[in-house]
C-alpha cells in the first residue's frame, strides 16, 4: 500500500470520529493529510477524475449545510452527519489544492 492510501484511510477515519468528538486541532490535521494525499495519492492519469470528484463532493457538502437545522429537529444525527462532511471537506480541500496546482503546472509545461 502507497503512503497516500493509507493517509487517506487514516484521515476518513479522523473525519469521522471528529465528527462525533470536537477536538480543535482535527481540522488542521486533515488539512495535512489532504496535502500528503495530494502529493502522493493522486497520479496524471487520475486528476481529471480526482478533481471532478472532489467538485462534486464540496459542492454537495455545501449543498446539505442549510440542511442541517432541519436534520437536527429529529435528532443529533443531523450534526454529527455534518461534521464528518465538513471534516473529510477539509481533507479533499486541501488535496484539490495541490492536485490542481500540480495540474496547472502540467499545462503551462506545453
Amino acid at each position: 500500500m502507497k503512503i497516500g492510501n493509507i493517509a487517506f484511510i487514516v484521515g476518513l477515519i479522523i473525519a469521522v470520529v471528529g465528527g462525533v468528538v470536537d477536538i480543535s486541532w482535527f481540522p488542521l490535521l486533515l488539512v495535512v493529510i489532504g496535502l500528503i494525499v495530494g502529493l502522493l495519492n493522486v497520479t496524471g492519469s487520475e486528476t481529471r477524475s480526482f478533481l471532478i470528484a472532489c467538485i462534486a463532493f464540496l459542492m454537495a457538502t455545501t449543498a446539505i449545510a442549510p440542511l442541517e437545522d432541519a436534520l437536527n429537529s429529529f435528532s443529533s444525527m443531523g450534526t454529527v452527519v455534518s461534521m464528518i462532511m465538513y471534516n473529510i471537506g477539509y481533507m479533499v480541500g486541501a488535496a484539490t489544492l495541490i492536485v490542481a496546482i500540480k495540474a496547472l503546472f502540467e499545462m503551462a509545461k506545453d
